[in-house]
Parts: structure tokens; C-alpha cells; sequence
């Protein structure tokens, strides 16, 4: 039922599906996805919950991958705008908002990717950061810019619309915005 509400999202998005459209995509009777889910809502938590915890182990395989800290920041990055595309059912349903917050042991699943990233930045700018540089702040900045290119990459508006290459828009863009941020 997951990987067909992954499947439909993707194609239809939120609201172009119902449970029956998930139970007949997974080959399931009509009532089955009631077994385990109590409404639609229940079944796009469970897949944002999976999307999260996929999003968190690319960021913290992207990090991991580099012993240079602006190279390993560029690979997650990278593997942000790679995550919203190859997974755009997931990606979808993390941040649609409708299914309500996680449950709070869910909730450190969604935060381990963020996590990731303030680590990657700290690594950056060094720890202590410099004075007057909220690193949180820096890094709800950079996640902005990211969800929005990914956002905008999705629809086809940077390519189609402008020309423009998602991938060299957000690491430019990053680059500047931290750049920006710790020069005294």
C-alpha cells in the first residue's frame, strides 16, 4: 500500500487518489487498506515517515562521502535535489503538511536529514560559529533555498521556464547565502 501511494502521488499527486486507488494499485480488495490505516491521511504519514527516513540516509551518506567539509556540503546538496526527483511521491507527501505531524518518535526519524545538514554546516563555518551566527537559522536558510529549487526543478520551471540548471542554481546559491553569512 505504501509503494503504491508512493506510485500515485507521484503521478496524481495528494489529491488525485483515494485508499481504493492504493488498495486496486497494490492488488489489494477495496477494504483491505482500512486494516492498517484508518484514512487516507494515516497511509501519506506512513509514506512521508518512509520519505524521511530515505531523505536521511542519503544526507548522511552525501556527508559522510567527503572528508572535505565544502565538498561533502555541495554532495548533500546534491543529493537533496537527486532525492526530490527520483522520489517525487515521497518528497511529496514529507512536506504536504495534511497528514498532520509526525508522532514525536517519528518525529527524530524527520529530523535526523536536518540534523545532517547543521552538522555539514558547523563543519563549515566551525564550532563555536562565529559571533552573531545562528547556525540553526543558517541552516533553516540553506533547507528554504534547497526545498525551493527542488520545488521549482520539479514543475519544470527552471529548465523549461528560464534555462536555468537546478543542480548549479542551488550550489551557487549556497554558496553565496553562507558565504554571506560568516563574512565578519
Amino acid at each position: 500500500m505504501i509503494e503504491a501511494a508512493r506510485q500515485l502521488l507521484s503521478e496524481r499527486g495528494a489529491q488525485g487518489f483515494s485508499l481504493v486507488d492504493a488498495a486496486r494499485r497494490a492488488g489489494v480488495s477495496a477494504a483491505a487498506p482500512y486494516r492498517h490505516f484508518r484514512d487516507k491521511d494515516a497511509l501519506l504519514a506512513e509514506v512521508a515517515l518512509g520519505g524521511f527516513k530515505d531523505f536521511a540516509a542519503r544526507q548522511k551518506g552525501a556527508l559522510a562521502g567527503h572528508s572535505d567539509p565544502i565538498a561533502a556540503f555541495r554532495a548533500m546538496g546534491l543529493a537533496y535535489l537527486a532525492f526530490a526527483q527520483d522520489e517525487p511521491g515521497a518528497y511529496a507527501a514529507m512536506f504536504m503538511g495534511t497528514h498532520g505531524p509526525l508522532a514525536a518518535t517519528d518525529k527524530a526519524i524527520g529530523d535526523s536529514g536536518f540534523e545532517a545538514l547543521i552538522k555539514a554546516l558547523r563543519a563549515m563555518i566551525g564550532d563555536p560559529p562565529p559571533p552573531g551566527l545562528d547556525p540553526l537559522k543558517l541552516a533553516c536558510q540553506v533547507w528554504a533555498l534547497s526545498h525551493g529549487v527542488a520545488m521549482l526543478a520539479a514543475s519544470g520551471q527552471l529548465q523549461h521556464g528560464f534555462g536555468v540548471d537546478p543542480q548549479e542554481l542551488l550550489l551557487e546559491g549556497v554558496e553565496r547565502l553562507v558565504k554571506g553569512a560568516i563574512k565578519p
